[in-house]
């Protein structure tokens, strides 16, 4: 009986809450994709390394394959073990003190090293304040950043930026120190290549954030391979977060007419027609495009792509009032300004007089007011046309007195 009741003592149950549904075995680094359900960090990245775009416990289909820390979670577990098997522990999850990323910030910049850092940022606004005004901190990075040709160096680099970034106070001396070195912009180019989902994102954001001015957008613009490489995260079918990311970067940064010349032989209008299918994207790709209609070779391409007009009509009135003022740049762009006399008969086709008028009504701007009253009188036109043709054919034959 004493032996009996010795092996119970010993015997553990574990949480189902801390076993990774793939491996089943305690959670070392939790964490959760975006349907709400907590993975092994190691499990749920091979997952998806195979190809995967399912959630492995509910087989629903991923809009992103971005993973979130559960620190929360991980904070529990390591209670847990510590009080089970202390041996098991893991480290909490901020494993360094302050003294010790002072050493990090000055030391030469290594994988293991920055990942410390990146956690110690993380784990709370005032040690992220600390690397974020510490002195030599940004310069640092930047150089290292530029220097580095490892990609895991790289990626968790632009996630000490996208951190330091949250802080106002030091986002100029940021942006300042990033827009001056052409090879820090190469690295950019190089993690939107090679780079996972997460840094691809965070890249994006930042690139968007430093294109303060028409020097910053075409400093980025002309980086060779940059527009390319952001313009393949809005080719996107599943990641959602993703094309969001390149579709708000490129409206911020393809301001030259050589950059907008470049998105249109890569396939923009294409690719922004499908997109228009996604509501959560609509204002965004609506930016792009009112982008592109600024230039002659975007209204020519723009009008001859029929369904892309065509869409951009249906979803007047049927988004945000940002994106409904993109859309009517757009129309306005191809039937006023380029006169595009097919893209007025497809305006016209899909009741765009109408939209045009119920926007009218609406608390839009003054400017895309004065678009609205002009793009009325070419569709009353084009439809006066339409109903009088008719009655020119039959009278053409008819001999004067």
């Amino acid at each position: 009986m004493a032996r009996e009741k010795r092996r119970e003592e010993l015997h553990v149950t574990v949480p189902n809450l801390f076993r990774c549904p793939i491996s089943m075995d305690v959670m070392r680094s939790p964490v959760s994709l975006c349907t709400g359900v907590t993975y092994d960090r190691s499990s749920i990245e091979k997952w998806l390394a195979l190809g995967h775009k399912t959630c492995p416990a509910t087989m629903q289909t991923l809009p992103s394959t971005l993973t979130t820390p559960n620190l929360t979670l991980r904070r529990l577990i390591h209670l847990w073990l510590s009080h089970t098997d202390p041996a098991q522990a893991p480290p909490p999850p901020c494993a360094v003190s302050r003294h010790e990323a002072a050493v990090i910030i000055k030391g030469d910049a290594d994988a293991a090293s920055l990942q410390k850092l990146v956690d110690f940022m993380k784990a709370s606004p005032g040690n992220l304040k600390f690397v974020a005004h510490s002195s030599s901190a940004i310069p640092r990075f930047v150089e290292f950043f530029a220097e580095s040709d490892e990609i895991r160096i790289r990626e968790l680099i632009v996630e000490v930026f996208d951190l330091i970034s949250s802080e106002k106070s030091v986002r100029e001396r940021l942006n300042e120190l990033i827009l001056s070195s052409a090879d820090c912009l190469s690295s950019f180019a190089a993690v939107l290549r090679k780079g996972n989902t997460e840094s691809k994102v965070k890249s994006a954001k930042i690139l968007e954030l430093i294109a303060l001015n028409p020097e910053s957008e075409k400093k980025i613009a002309d980086q060779p391979d940059l527009i390319k490489n952001l313009y393949n995260l809005t080719t996107s079918e599943s990641d959602s977060p993703a094309v969001e990311a390149g579709l708000s970067a490129l409206a911020a940064i393809a301001t030259t007419r050589t950059a907008r010349k470049d998105l249109i032989r890569f396939g923009i209008i294409r690719t922004v027609s499908r997109i228009l299918s996604k509501p959560d994207l609509v204002e965004k790709a609506l930016a792009v495009l009112e982008s592109v209609a600024t230039c002659t070779e975007g209204r020519s391409a723009i009008a001859e792509d029929g369904e892309c007009v065509a869409e951009i009509v249906r979803r007047l009135m049927k988004c945000s009032g940002a994106a409904t003022e993109h859309g009517i740049a757009v129309v306005w762009s191809v039937c006023c300004l380029a006169r595009d006399e097919l893209a007025q008969e497809t305006v016209a086709g899909e009741n765009g007089l109408t939209k045009v008028l119920l926007v009218m009504q609406s608390d839009c701007s003054g400017s895309t007011r004065q678009m609205c009253r002009e793009l009325v009188k070419v569709l009353r036109a084009k439809s006066s046309k339409s109903n009088l043709a008719p009655y020119e054919t039959r009278t053409t034959h008819i001999a004067p007195y």
